[in-house]
């Protein structure tokens, strides 16, 4: 066990002190949420228990046209290897936090780049499934359990150039504590154009507000709290339901 101050440990900097268990095998661990790395992660005072991936699985090696990440491994690491090595399709990692398994497990991605794009097979509890056997969709996946490894198709070249598109996207993104986008996109319009619709762009309650540079992001503007933040996430899934007709779908965590 391990005692995580979530207020410090998430990106949106909120959450009290837990014990968080420290999983180093693989195995079924059917009461506990994996918390990865804490990016898109809002936390309330009363969690479920948590846990999260050890040293044993982080990791990356190489073999022959795949590369075999463990699911603690973090999303810079990963980068860096692929820059350093001359491995292409991964600079879209740059700027998108996270570890590898929960970066799977999210199909997380910037546009159309996305983590199933490149995945041959994961391990699971259940052993290797491929990625034909993964249902998946746009920021989701079907995939049951902890993704303790992730096997990736490889090509040579990494492009700096589009490493340096992919940062400047993200640098279009608020600098204040968030959790990265708080709702997928429906398929009609973008969340943030209708938050925006809807009179919420930079509309505060309390310490948290949907920023006013991008309004798809939940930021906390110093002493935000979880509670003002879910206000916040209802009166946007309220307010969008009743003008456009359209149910916003969270990509954020709540737990």
């Amino acid at each position: 066990m391990k005692t995580i101050d979530f207020k410090k440990y998430t990106s949106i900097h909120i959450g009290g002190k837990h014990n968080v268990k420290i999983i180093n095998e693989i195995g079924e661990y059917p009461n506990f949420h994996i918390i990865g790395k804490g990016n898109n992660l809002l936390l309330s005072n009363n969690p479920p228990k948590l846990a999260i991936l050890g040293d044993e699985f982080d990791y990356i090696i190489q073999k022959g046209d795949k590369l075999i990440v463990g699911g603690a491994t973090s999303s810079g690491k990963m980068l860096t290897y692929c820059r350093k090595h001359d491995i292409g399709d991964f600079e879209f990692l740059g700027k998108l936090p996270g570890s590898i398994g929960g970066l799977v497990k999210m199909n997380a991605g910037l546009k159309e780049w996305e983590m199933m794009n490149y995945l041959h097979s994961i391990k699971t509890h259940e052993g290797e499934i491929l990625k034909e056997n993964i249902p998946f969709t746009y920021r989701h996946t079907d995939i049951k359990g902890i993704v303790f490894e992730a096997t990736f198709y490889i090509t040579p070249g990494f492009c700096k150039d589009k490493m340096d598109m992919f940062i400047k996207m993200r640098d279009n993104q608020p600098h204040l504590p968030s959790a990265g986008s708080c709702f997928k996109n429906p398929k009609v319009h973008s969340a943030g154009y209708l938050i925006e619709k809807v009179g919420l762009k930079g509309f505060n309650i309390g310490g948290m507000a949907f920023s006013s540079m991008h309004a798809n992001f939940l930021v906390n503007m110093g002493n935000g709290t979880y509670d003002e933040a879910i206000k916040l996430i209802n009166l946007a899934k309220e307010k969008v339901l009743a003008e456009f007709g359209i149910q916003l779908e969270l990509e954020i965590v709540v737990l």
